[in-house]
């Protein structure tokens, strides 16, 4: 066919019309994010930073509360690999478990990012990278701090109680590692009594109002692998009639607002921080595996230890 000028000038007109419009634009990243669910104050500031960060970004989020169920992760991480989402991102209920699911996804050429928990597999390119803490650390950072106190009291010996995390979940299993790691060389610090109070204040509350009626003034020390629970805990002491942080310590992990305000109060002893604040730099690895550059396996955010004495002083800075 023949082109005349006419021909030549639509054309380049079209294609600059094409380029121009929005409809052709580059299609904005979109994310499939599960979320373990709301069971604390750090699990919300989760997710907002999350919601947040993907909005100042303009990130397609599609989020999906598991309500704490492993179950509602699976059938949310099908629904985003049936919906061909760019990246797949989660905070797992629990460690195992997730090696069939992950594999349908690596099938479907959707790479797969980890927030804040890890997982068991047996193949570890099922996932491109983990972002968040050191949980086995954070565990240790609680136990130090334990036992550091306890050499001020050289010839006493304390009897502890643990509230443990969510059964089976990462941070349960190595807040618990890390912190009998810590304590290990010290025979006056003794775990008595150890029982899941599943990351919530409600739980964390009943479960020590148990302790409270097998062991009763037998107790010194609660160590709490969140401060929900610690918070819950710190309720059923008072409702028996003892003073948190005073005739029993609490030692508790997140670093939450409410914890700051517990210890400014005199019922909390320390808090071992644990940043949920993890929007930013979820956003920015998925976006650069997307665009197929190379990303860190493991990326772990920088925390710190705040005892009772400093938390008025740090408590303006707290943003969750």
């Amino acid at each position: 066919m023949r082109l005349t000028r006419r021909n030549l000038l639509g054309a380049a007109m079209a294609a600059t019309l094409v380029a121009a419009s929005p409809a052709f634009a580059a299609k904005p990243l979109t994310i499939g994010f599960s979320q373990v669910g709301a069971e604390s104050e750090w699990r919300t500031a989760n997710t907002a930073s999350i919601k947040d960060a993907a909005r100042k970004a303009g990130v397609n989020l599609k989020f999906a509360d598991a309500q704490q169920r492993q179950e509602n992760q699976v059938k949310a991480i099908r629904s985003f690999i049936a919906q061909r989402v760019d990246v797949i991102a989660f905070s797992p209920v629990v460690e195992s478990g997730w090696d069939t699911v992950l594999r349908e996804a690596k099938a479907a050429k959707i790479p797969v990012i980890l927030t804040d928990r890890a997982v068991k597999v047996s193949d570890p390119s099922l996932f491109v990278s983990f972002i968040g803490s050191d949980f086995v650390e954070e565990g240790r950072r609680a136990g130090r701090w334990l036992a550091e106190h306890q050499k001020k009291n050289p010839n006493r010996g304390y009897n502890i109680v643990e509230l443990q995390g969510t059964v089976g979940s990462a941070p349960a299993l190595d807040r618990k590692a890390g912190f009998l790691e810590a304590i290990a060389a010290n025979p006056k610090l003794k775990i008595i009594r150890s029982q899941t109070g599943d990351f919530t204040r409600a739980k964390g509350k009943e479960v020590m109002e148990a302790f409270l009626k097998s062991e009763g003034k037998n107790i010194n020390v609660l160590y709490a692998h969140n401060d929900d629970m610690a918070i819950g805990a710190i309720q059923a002491i008072e409702e028996a009639g003892l003073k948190p942080g005073k005739d029993i310590l609490v030692v508790s992990i997140d670093g939450v607002k409410g914890a700051f305000e517990a210890m400014m109060m005199g019922k909390l002893n320390v808090t071992v921080e644990c940043n949920p604040l993890l929007g930013p730099q979820l956003i920015q690895t998925a976006q650069a595996v997307k665009a197929g550059q190379a990303v860190p396996k493991r990326i772990t955010v920088n925390e710190g230890v705040f005892p009772a004495e400093v938390a008025a002083k740090e408590f303006p800075n707290r943003q969750y």
